[in-house]
């Protein structure tokens, strides 16, 4: 099939399939023959055009002026517009749509239609914020191809995001802003990828559907229910229902399934969807969100799953730093970080000297004496306790200024899984109630990743089930057998994306970092 398809096209391999794309007329081609950085195999330059001869795209905004009107189009592969320049009077072309075939004039555009224009002079102009111009000549013709309705709610002024999300959702990511993050959370996902080929991690797919309840939390499963009810005959024509899974779920984590497969592979991921029917309706929840999740076998204590963490953040970071100009949007909605602020968090990120590790003693301790001091949380501090969002905040944003790891939780505050602390800080008060864990909090958004050893002794995880009330129908007997054939010391974490999308990105609100958000008390639109 492929040979077939190659042969259509005129080329033999998919080497030549990657050349194709790249002569393709998109604007990132197009800027870049312009701008004579268009390296052949040969390693020799292409002579710059002085003509395109189609470009299509969006209307993203419009000047008209009185001689000439400046339009600046977008095909969403360039991290700005490209500059057209149309005489006001002296446009020709048509309509290209079903409803309309009269002659094209400048009055006719509106931003957000959709245009193709051809034959299209290249204007150098160096001395302008974009260095080349393309100009509309007696050659070129305009056509509509797809045209807007009298109510189509963008307007070149800027939008706040709190109004993009009360409209309908078609019309958000046709701004520039959202336009960027989508091309962000793809650069950082590709960047992923390549981190963890390199780092000899294998990737693999988890199911959705499961019977396992990973985080012990009953009340925030989804439970999956057929709505075929009807019956029907089989062969021996007895009336059977339909199949069914016995009760399945959606997954609220891969852990358990990666831990399978990892005396196998020795290092492993995932990154999927996962669902969580808590009622918390904030900006860092969401009841559908991506999860990226590893597994490491040979590791007996915390300290190489913190280093590795630390890396893999100031390498996805560094990365994002080099693209900047193209990954970063060319405005900023009110209610968001704006460029300056992005990067000066990135730059910190990139510091290992503002990257903290405490313990969860000390993080109590901490706030207790904050709490006694000058400030007053809505919750109390309390050892035993999880930690609340202020509390996250205020270590991260107050006290140390920067990512803080904080170690060693009590045991009722974590999963089953987690192996209890084989030593704990001197000012532990109750040792043999910790666990070999962490989360990792940053500035202004709290919480974005979490882990743990994982208990490698099958007496001591069963002991632990037993406590909590688990296992009692056998459901995670095949948990308890990965322990008893050539089981090893292992660990892993979970990194929720659209947290950390958020953080890099500055929008404060998860629910800004997914195409299609699906929160609590939240109407499903698409």
């Amino acid at each position: 099939m492929l040979k077939s398809t190659y042969k259509c096209l005129n080329i033999s391999s998919t080497l030549d399939i990657s050349k194709t794309i790249a002569k393709l007329p998109t604007f990132d081609n197009i800027v870049k023959q312009i701008r004579n950085n268009n390296n052949t195999n040969n390693n020799e330059l292409s002579s710059p055009p002085s003509s395109i001869p189609k470009i299509q795209g969006w209307i993203q905004s419009m000047r008209v002026m009185k001689n000439v009107t400046f339009i600046d189009l977008t095909d969403g592969s360039t991290s700005t517009a490209l500059k057209v320049v149309i005489p006001t009077e002296t446009t020709k072309g048509n309509h290209n749509t079903p409803q309309k075939q009269d002659p094209v004039t400048v009055k006719a555009l509106k931003i957000g239609q959709s245009i193709s224009i051809t034959n299209v002079l290249v204007n150098k102009t160096p001395n302008r914020i974009q260095d080349f111009e393309l100009k509309f000549t007696s050659n070129s013709n305009l056509n509509i191809i797809g045209d807007i309705l009298p109510d189509y709610p963008l307007q070149k002024k800027t939008q706040s995001v709190k109004y993009l999300r009360s409209i309908n959702p078609i019309f958000k990511f046709k701004t520039d802003y959202f336009t960027k993050q989508l091309k962000f959370r793809s650069f950082i996902e590709y960047n992923i990828h390549s981190y963890l080929w390199k780092s000899n991690f294998i990737k693999v797919t988890p199911p959705i559907i499961t019977r396992n309840d990973c985080e012990g939390s009953n009340n925030e499963l989804f439970k999956i229910v057929s709505n075929t009810t009807a019956t029907k005959k089989n062969a021996n024509n007895d009336i059977t229902k339909d199949v069914q899974p016995e009760d399945p779920y959606l997954t609220v984590s891969a852990q358990l399934h990666l831990e399978t497969l990892l005396n196998s592979t020795n290092r492993t991921w995932s990154l999927i969807p996962c669902f969580r029917a808590e009622k918390s309706n904030t900006t860092r929840h969401l009841l559908e969100f991506w999860m990226l999740e590893m597994e490491f076998a040979f590791i007996n204590d915390l300290q190489p799953l913190l280093n590795f963490i630390k890396d893999f953040i100031i390498h996805l970071t560094e990365m994002a730093m080099i693209e900047n100009e193209t990954l970063l949007p060319s405005y900023y909605p009110p209610e968001v970080d704006n460029k300056d602020t992005i990067l000066k968090r990135w730059e910190s990120l990139k510091n290992r000297t503002n990257w903290t590790t405490i313990t969860y003693d000390k993080a109590i301790n901490l706030l207790l004496s904050e709490s006694r001091e000058t400030t007053n949380f809505k919750f109390e501090p309390k050892w035993g306790n999880a930690l609340q969002s202020e509390h996250e905040k205020f270590l991260t944003e107050k006290i140390f200024n920067g990512p803080v790891f904080v170690t060693n939780y009590p045991r009722d505050c974590k999963s089953f899984y987690m192996k209890q602390s084989s030593s704990c800080s001197s000012e532990s008060r109750n040792t043999h109630l910790t666990v070999a864990c962490f989360d990792l909090l940053v500035p202004g958004m709290g919480e974005i990743i979490g882990g743990s050893l994982r208990e490698d002794d099958p007496i001591r995880l069963q002991n632990e089930m037993k406590r909590r009330g688990m296992n009692l129908n056998h459901e995670l007997d095949w948990y308890l057998d990965l322990r008893k054939y050539g089981s090893v010391p292992h660990g892993g974490f979970g990194l929720g994306l659209e947290r950390l999308l958020s953080y890099l990105f500055g929008n404060h609100n998860i629910r800004d970092s997914i195409p299609f958000p699906r929160s609590a008390k939240s109407q499903i639109q698409l």
